[in-house]
């Protein structure tokens, strides 16, 4: 099984009613020590952070095209501790409430993420937003710029 890492992060400018953004980094290695690298960003007319966040995470797993194992970086809590802190399960089990809290925001997307994982094995890491951390500051930036760009895209789960 292929080992690859996917550097993910989610921008909102405006949070939640402006425009957002998400960036990607996949990298991997080939048995001959060469390093292959694909970057993916896209913008969106309104949206939210947490949206961005799960949404680069979807991206990047929905770019492999075979089962991996995959290291997921993110500086979103409400991602990893989602996987992490078994929220996740609890919320499937739940039919998509969290008890007194209501429901569980951003089920469409929440769903697509359980899909696009499916085939892999996935560790979900933490790492500290603007940090110094080289893959997270780059999908920062590609986040941003993608927010702040053209042709910004509808996200269909923000109305």
């Amino acid at each position: 099984m292929s080992k690859v890492q996917i550097y993910t992060d989610g921008s909102a400018r405006g949070n939640p009613d402006g425009p957002g953004g998400y960036g990607v980094v996949l990298q991997f290695t080939d048995g001959n020590g060469q390093l292959h690298e694909k970057t993916m960003s896209a913008g969106f007319l309104k949206t939210t952070n947490n949206r961005m966040e799960l949404l680069a995470a979807i991206m990047g797993l929905e770019a492999l095209n075979r089962p991996c194992q995959v290291d997921l970086y993110s500086d979103s809590k409400y991602l990893t501790d989602a996987f992490n802190q078994n929220w996740i399960e609890s919320w499937v089990a739940k039919n998509w409430v969290r008890g007194k809290s209501g429901p569980v925001k951003n089920v469409d997307l929440w769903k697509r993420l359980l899909k696009a994982k499916e085939p892999h094995h996935v560790n979900f890491i933490w790492v500290k937003g603007h940090a110094g951390h080289p893959q997270n500051e780059r999908c920062d930036k590609m986040a941003v710029e993608a927010a702040l760009g053209e042709n910004l895209l509808v996200d269909p789960g923000v109305v």
